[in-house]
């Protein structure tokens, strides 16, 4: 038996500026790994270890989605300002 979807177009992706979400998830990411850190000892003892390399993880991970965001603003206003070049030399 088939599952019933509905039949209809997907939406326009929604731009804003992601560069700037990017990074400033990645800084908090940071920022909760540095809080965490003096309390190692107390982690540990718990067994709990993992909640402090999980935002280490969180911020490397952002790193590498900053990058990855910026490559692609910079694609996207390469594409958009080679459309503008030859919208205007058509003439």
């Amino acid at each position: 038996m088939e599952k019933w979807t509905p039949k209809h177009e997907a939406p326009e992706p929604l731009e804003g500026p992601v560069v700037a979400t990017i990074t400033g998830g990645t800084i908090l990411w940071f920022v909760l790994f540095l809080v965490q850190l003096p309390f190692y000892g107390w982690f540990d003892d718990r067994g709990h270890t993992w909640w402090i390399w999980t935002p280490l993880a969180g911020a490397g991970l952002g790193l590498i989605g900053i990058w990855y965001v910026r490559g692609r603003d910079a694609a996207l206003k390469r594409a958009a300002a080679g459309d503008v070049s030859s919208d205007t030399s058509g003439g």
